[in-house]
């Protein structure tokens, strides 16, 4: 594995252990793949996204909702909240690779938060980025 030092860890999001970002507005999530995710993937060719709508199953805690594809490896994304998803970053969907370009500012989904007690669950930066250190070891 390689190091961690170029990647950017943004402060303003809150990080799960298996690599997502999410950014709490209220009792709404919108939540992507962290850059650790991004560079440890490559090339990100296929992402499935979780439904919205009436067929839109209620998640829980770090249950899997979707996956990420590239040509080197295949991953779920978890979700960081119990909840329901409220709308599906099509822009994303269609056209996966803008994820490595840009992981932070191509967000993939936006949830309902069921209970906002998971919210103190994620992780900060700081242990976020000595989580990703870790792993890179």
């Amino acid at each position: 594995m390689s190091d961690i030092s170029g990647l950017k860890f943004p402060d303003n999001l809150l990080y799960t252990p298996t690599h997502e970002w999410a950014r709490v507005e209220g009792d709404v999530a919108v939540v992507g793949i962290t850059e650790y995710a991004t560079h440890h993937l490559t090339d990100i060719v296929y992402l499935e996204a979780p439904i919205v709508g009436e067929n839109a199953v209620q998640f829980k805690e770090l249950e899997p909702e979707g996956a990420v594809e590239s040509v080197k490896a295949s991953t779920p994304i978890y979700s960081p909240f119990s909840g329901e998803i409220l709308e599906i970053n099509d822009d994303v969907v269609n056209s996966p690779e803008k994820l490595n370009a840009d992981c932070y500012g191509n967000w993939i989904y936006k949830m309902k938060i069921s209970n906002k007690a998971e919210v103190g669950k994620l992780l900060k930066v700081g242990p976020y980025k000595q989580h990703a250190e870790k792993e890179t070891h």
